[in-house]
Parts: structure tokens; sequence; C-alpha cells
């Protein structure tokens, strides 16, 4: 994957360390805007989606792959607001703990210069970081709405994550699973959300007042990624 891309040199700085009720993405946000604005990070998001496409059997348009590189560079950019929402929803149901952990391990990815997709690789290198964020997100909010029936954020990110998992490919996406797995189960998520399931527990969130208990609020759109081969019919 290395030799396709232009790469360049970016280091996220090292956070500081605060109020634990606090969480700044400063860094991470301006490391997004700063490569997603970068000169060549449209072209290098072209070139991989066109190569995918092909080996997928499809002959793609530039508006197939305009949009494809729409919807890559969106999924990198929600990262920082999606952190922020997922730890105000789990403070309200009592998951403070468990996410802050969570986050703070996707953090200290984003931080990794050798990760799984290189970050030199300037945008490209930040796919494995985006989708290591949203899908650990998306995990724990699968698993509280197994126990309470309710969505812990408003927003869905199963689908894109699907996609994304087509676009980064094997064998990163294992890798990046396996992460995700130890997150999970380091931050003790599943204990949590179980222990949701007790009558006590359910009448303090009931007291919460989930604003979201009406499900998510929306979804990345994806249906115009058929053309790529990257999304379900």
């Amino acid at each position: 994957m290395a030799e396709n891309f232009h790469t360049r040199t970016t280091r996220l700085p090292a956070r500081v360390v605060g109020d634990p009720g606090e969480m700044d993405t400063t860094a991470v946000d301006s490391m997004i805007r700063d490569i997603c604005r970068d000169t060549h990070a449209a072209q290098d998001l072209h070139d991989l989606l066109a190569v995918i496409a092909v080996r997928n059997g499809i002959e793609p348009d530039e508006a197939e792959l305009e949009r494809g590189t729409r919807f890559v560079i969106g999924y990198i950019e929600q990262v920082p607001y999606m952190l922020k929402v997922a730890m105000t929803a789990a403070a309200n149901v009592g998951m403070e703990k468990e996410m802050r952990q969570i986050v703070d391990m996707v953090l200290g990815y984003w931080e990794q210069d050798e990760d799984v997709i290189p970050d030199s690789l300037g945008i490209v290198g930040l796919l494995d970081d985006a989708y290591c964020s949203l899908v650990s997100l998306q995990t724990v909010s699968d698993h509280y709405r197994l126990q309470t029936g309710k969505h812990l954020f408003p927003d869905d990110l199963t689908l894109a994550n699907k996609v994304m998992r087509q676009v980064i490919g094997d064998p990163y996406v294992v890798e990046l699973d396996r992460f995700v797995s130890k997150a999970i189960e380091e931050a003790g998520v599943m204990q949590a959300v179980k222990a949701m399931a007790s009558d006590d527990k359910r009448k303090a969130m009931e007291a919460n007042a989930n604003i979201w208990n009406h499900g998510p609020a929306g979804e990345m759109p994806i249906d115009d990624l058929k053309g790529l081969g990257l999304s379900e019919d």
C-alpha cells in the first residue's frame, strides 16, 4: 500500500492529561483537518477506490469515484464529533468510566505513527485510525442496546463501518478488529451493560431521560457507493 500514495510526516502532539471528566480532541481534530485538506488527499483516495472497484470487477466512472472519496473523507472527519457524543451519552447512563477507557485507548492509537496503516501515508494512513475509533464506539452502543433496548447515541455507524472494512481490506481489518475487541474487553463494557439489566439500574436510566430513545437519527449515506462495489444492493 505504501508505494502507491503520497507520504508525509505527521506526528500527533502528546495529550495533556487534565480533568478526567474532560476530553480534548483538539490534536486529533487538527490532524484530520490538515491531512484531509492536503492537496494530495482526494487524489489518493480516488486512486485507492479505483483499485478497489477494479478488484470488485467494476469500472467506476468519475462521479462514482468522487462520491466515494467524499464518503471516506466524511467518515474520517466525524471522528472527533462522535468521540464527544459518545462520552456525553455514556455519562448520561452511568458508563463514563468504561467509555473513558475506550476513548483513551482510541486516542492512544491516533498517537502511534507506525500503526496498522502508517500515518506517513497521508489520508490513507488515517483510514485505520478512523475505523478503529468508530467501530469501538458503535460496539459499545450495540452492547448497550442489546441490554436496554435503547441506543446509546443517535448515529448508527454500522453500515458505514462495513463499507470501510471493504475499503481497508485484509489483513488490516483483522488486526483492527482484534484491537477493538481487546479494548472492549479491557474496559469491562459487557459487564457494565449487563449490570444495567437490574431493576434498579433500569429505573435510574429512565430517570435520566435518555433523549435518544427513538433510535438513530441518521446513517451516513452509502447508496451512492454501489457503483464502487462497496455497498449491498
